[in-house]
């Protein structure tokens, strides 16, 4: 579990955050499960007996507030595999609280479990498998076709990173999305949030492109396959005329620096259309791709051997591991 220093409101009559308060009837909050920059995540009772996330966001700005209410309110309709659910959102005193599913980890803290208990990186197919869901749920929240006080938007995250993707199971799901910006075109003013290490380089400037977040998966993918940040952290408080280092590949296997430095170009445009296309330059260079039964069935990752040119032969899809189903299943890390 990563953690950042506490997370509290500096609104008089704020509601204090400790185990056993009840922030609403029928809850019950139990213990902390994460902190990240802006908000505070809890595991709690809630009324009908489940277990579920309350994330706490400091607000003391009545204007504020509600317009931030109000976007989140539209991911309570949004339903994604790979997005974890938002089931409640309102106002407390000093905080805005989203009732959310609760995951067993995020992807940060298997990644850290891999390298201080086993000694080594994610797996090449495992991490293909989770990278890919997050892509597909990117290109999912990107899209232009939720609506917005009545107008058809985008959402740019704006926050990818590893600490943002949770576990359940076999399954990634992209968290946080309620401090996405709405987009309605290709070059959309964004506000100063999100991980400066992970940030497209036009979100320092002031604006997110059609594919600030798929510079951010890319990063993420970077730090998850190596352990390594792909250049040096930017400072605590980079400046619009701040510019990035070129990413130092060398880490990486030579196969997929290809991929990572298309979608880490400093030109929005010259990225891939989107996150799957970039995830699917991966997979390729990895021998791998992604497939479904239909449209409705799990992600799987499975080998692909089928030459550019088809050869007598060949198998484009062999299992990763002894199953008969030629399906790559993750582990369990204990």
């Amino acid at each position: 579990m990563t953690f950042f220093p506490k997370i509290r409101s500096n609104t008089p009559g704020a509601l204090n955050l400790q185990v056993g308060t009840e922030p609403s009837p029928g809850y019950r909050l139990k213990r902390v499960r994460g902190r990240g920059g802006f908000a505070e995540v809890w595991e709690a009772d809630a009324p009908d007996g489940q277990m579920v996330a309350l994330k706490f966001m400091p607000s003391s700005n009545a204007a504020t507030t509600a317009r931030e209410i109000r976007t989140l309110q539209s991911f309570l309709v949004m339903d994604h595999p790979h997005l974890i659910k938002h089931n409640a959102v309102w106002s407390l005193p000093g905080y805005i609280v989203i009732n959310m599913e609760l995951a067993e980890a995020t992807l940060l803290d298997l990644m850290l479990v891999y390298q201080n208990e086993l000694g080594q990186q994610l797996e090449p197919a495992m991490l293909g498998l989770y990278m890919w869901q997050v892509a597909d749920a990117l290109d999912f929240l990107n899209a232009r076709k939720h609506l917005l006080d009545g107008r058809k938007v985008g959402f740019q995250h704006g926050d990818v990173k590893p600490s943002n993707i949770l576990l359940l199971g076999d399954t990634a799901k992209l968290t946080d999305h309620g401090l996405a910006t709405p987009t309605h075109g290709s070059r959309t003013p964004c506000p100063e949030q999100g991980t400066p290490a992970y940030a497209a380089p036009e979100a320092f400037i002031g604006y997110y492109s059609e594919q600030s977040d798929q510079y951010s998966l890319a990063v993420t993918y970077f730090v998850l396959r190596t352990g390594l940040l792909p250049f040096p952290p930017p400072p605590n408080d980079p400046s619009i005329s701040y510019l990035r280092p070129m990413a130092d590949m060398s880490p990486l296997p030579e196969a997929e620096r290809p991929a990572l430095l298309r979608a880490l170009s400093a030109v929005p445009q010259s990225r891939f259309p989107t996150c799957k296309d970039f995830m699917t330059a991966v997979l390729k260079a990895l021998k791998l791709k992604a497939v479904r039964d239909d449209d409705t069935s799990a992600w799987k990752i499975v080998k692909d051997d089928k030459p550019d040119s088809p050869r007598p032969g060949s198998s484009p899809n062999i299992s990763l591991a002894p199953s008969p189903s030629g399906v790559y299943r993750r582990r369990d890390v204990t």
